[in-house]
């Protein structure tokens, strides 16, 4: 009998939540990354828009069109996107929450944005007389034509060359540079300097510059005088 009517509390119990676990079942959320593909082009003339950045609002990442201003990213339902690009304004789209599939595609049309710029005054080009007459006739000051001797002056470049570190582009420039030899030296050896008759060259010019001197015995010769 006891065990009787545990199982009708059991019944009853289910009997009555049923409706509620079906319902929170239901609601349950899906996977929720969604596939956004789509083509950006202008508003105008329907021409393909490329290098335009496609940036998710608030999460940090983003990918660019390609040539024929085709893109495709791995997005969230409910995510903003913003589509941006230099002469164009910008636009944001937001991911519906109610998809039902994966994929979800767009056509991005931008509408050029006009920059008024001011009037710009075009003056008649000086003749050669005008020009030389003038060039002779110009008074520059003592202190600037020494600074223009200190500037190019082969030494102190040498100097700031060797001590002034390399800017982004400079160290950029030069990462490439090496990729780019190694990719192309790939399976193989790379040539030796000593066998390379213009390496040579650049080392004698070098040496008749006095590149290699040391620091010490420029001092030391310094001081003696």
């Amino acid at each position: 009998m006891k065990q009787l009517l545990q199982y009708f509390l059991l019944a009853i119990v289910l009997f009555l939540f049923a409706p509620k676990l079906h319902a929170q079942i239901s609601k349950a959320p899906k996977d929720s990354v969604i596939q956004l593909y789509g083509v950006v082009m202008t508003s105008d003339s329907l021409k393909a828009i490329p290098a335009t950045s496609v940036i998710v609002d608030g999460k940090g990442r983003g990918t660019i069109t390609n040539y024929d201003g085709i893109f495709s990213i791995a997005v969230l339902k409910g995510d903003k996107i913003t589509f941006s690009s230099i002469g164009y304004k910008d636009k944001t789209y937001e991911i519906p929450n109610h998809l039902t599939d994966n994929q979800y595609s767009l056509i991005v049309l931008l509408i050029s944005d006009t920059n008024y710029l001011p009037a710009a005054i075009l003056k008649p080009r000086p003749t050669r007389e005008q020009f030389e007459r003038d060039f002779v006739n110009t008074q520059i000051p003592d202190d600037q034509y020494e600074i223009a001797r200190q500037n190019t002056d082969e030494s102190k470049r040498r100097a700031l060359l060797a001590a002034l570190p390399a800017d982004g582009r400079e160290a950029v420039n030069y990462q490439l540079r090496q990729q780019a030899n190694r990719y192309y030296y790939q399976g193989q050896l790379p040539p030796q300097n000593i066998f390379n008759p213009l390496a040579w060259a650049d080392f004698i010019k070098a040496w008749k510059r006095g590149d290699f001197k040391s620091k010490k015995s420029s001092s030391s010769s310094s001081s003696g005088y």
